[in-house]
């Protein structure tokens, strides 16, 4: 039970993780896009950064098996 809550908050904390890298990401091309960063960016060659996403198999509940070692 304990492994299972530990996990539970691992993913809870990666979810976390997942949104404030994207809203940083959000708010980094919003300010290169407006004026007067646009100009500054483009002069020094800053450029739009990529969302984090997954696909459906990152997405994919994570399946945790406990067997015997031999």
């Amino acid at each position: 039970m304990e492994l299972q809550k530990e996990l539970s908050d691992i993913e809870e904390k990666i979810a976390f993780a997942r949104q404030f890298y994207n809203q940083n990401v959000l708010d980094y091309n919003n300010r290169i896009q407006t004026f007067p960063n646009a100009v500054i960016a483009r002069n020094f060659g800053f450029k739009e950064a990529e969302f984090f996403e997954t696909d459906e198999e990152g997405r994919a509940e994570v399946k945790v098996e406990f067997g015997s070692h031999d």
